[in-house]
C-alpha cells in the first residue's frame, strides 16, 4: 500500500472510499468491495470540518492513525490519501446545498452538517477521479444525498456490518462505556423487531415500544420511510425502511433498516 498526501499522486478511474479515519470493520468491508471492483483501491482520510456543526464534537472525533494505516493495508487499499485542509479547501468554500432532503431528519438534528458532507464529497470526486465509490448504509440518508452530487461516479452501496451484539458499527462507539455499550443493543433489537412484523404500522408500534423498554437510550427520532424520498411510509410504500436517532450519555447514535414488511 502506498501512502500518499497528494492527490497527484493518485490512480484515476480507481474504487474510492473516503473516511474520516477511526477504522474498523465497516470500513474494512468497504475497502473489500472496493477491491471487488477495481485493482486500484484508494481510501481517504480527512476529518471534515464543515460538517461539524459543534465543534466540540469535532475536537472529540476519534483518531487512530496507526491502526487506520494497518486496516487499511490488509483490507485491499493500495492508495491511502491522507489530504491536508488546504489540498480539500485551497480557497474560500462556497458550500454546496444538500436541498430539502438535507433538512430533515439528520439535516434537521444536525443544521448544515449535509451540506458540508455533499461539498467534501463533490471535491474529492473531483480530486480523485474514481469510478466507483462505495458508501455504508449504516448514514443511509447520507447515502441518498450523495447519489445527488455523484455524477459520473457510479455509487456502490455496501449493508451496514454489525458486532456479534447486534450494534452497526461505528467510530462513535468507541466513546461508549460497557455499560453504554449494553445499553446500545436496544436499537438494534428494535429495527429488528419492526423488520419481523408484517405491516409498517405494526413494524412501527414494534419498533417504538423496544426503544421504549431502554430508559437509557433517549430517543431523537424513530420513524419508517421510503427510503428514496424520506417520507414517511404507508401500506404501499414499496421500500420502507426504519431510522432511529438518539442519545445514550452524550453520545449520539444512528442506525437504520430496511423493512420487507407486507400488509
Amino acid at each position: 500500500m502506498k501512502i500518499v498526501t497528494s492527490s497527484t499522486e493518485l490512480p484515476s478511474g480507481c474504487a474510492f472510499v473516503p473516511t474520516m479515519g477511526a477504522l474498523h470493520l465497516g470500513h474494512a468491508s468497504l475497502f473489500q468491495k472496493a477491491a471487488s471492483l477495481s485493482s486500484e483501491v484508494v481510501a481517504s482520510i480527512f476529518v471534515n470540518p464543515l460538517q461539524f456543526e459543534d465543534q466540540e464534537d469535532l475536537a472529540k472525533y476519534p483518531r487512530t492513525p496507526d491502526r487506520d494505516i494497518e486496516l487499511a493495508e490488509i483490507s485491499g487499499v493500495t492508495h491511502l490519501w491522507l489530504p491536508n485542509q488546504a489540498e480539500i479547501y485551497p480557497g474560500q468554500v462556497t458550500p454546496i446545498k444538500a436541498g430539502p432532503l438535507g433538512s430533515i431528519y439528520e439535516g434537521a438534528s444536525r443544521p448544515g452538517h449535509f451540506d458540508g458532507v455533499v461539498t467534501v464529497v463533490r471535491r474529492l470526486f473531483d480530486l480523485v477521479k474514481p469510478k466507483y465509490a462505495i458508501f455504508g448504509e449504516k448514514d443511509f440518508q447520507q447515502l441518498s444525498l450523495v447519489r445527488q452530487v455523484a455524477g459520473d461516479v457510479e455509487i456502490v452501496q455496501s449493508p451496514t456490518v454489525r458486532g456479534d451484539n447486534g450494534i452497526a458499527l461505528s467510530s462513535r462507539n468507541m466513546r461508549l462505556s460497557e455499560s453504554d455499550m449494553e445499553s446500545a443493543r436496544v436499537i438494534s433489537e428494535a429495527l429488528y423487531s419492526a423488520a419481523s412484523q408484517v405491516s409498517v404500522a405494526e413494524a412501527l408500534r414494534a419498533m417504538r415500544a423496544v426503544l421504549a423498554s431502554q430508559d437509557a437510550f433517549k430517543v431523537e427520532y424513530a420513524d419508517i420511510v421510503d427510503e428514496v424520498n424520506f417520507a414517511i411510509a404507508d401500506e404501499m410504500t414499496p421500500n420502507p425502511r426504519a431510522i432511529i436517532a438518539g442519545w445514550i450519555n452524550s453520545v449520539r447514535l444512528i442506525d437504520n433498516m430496511a423493512m420487507r414488511v407486507r400488509a
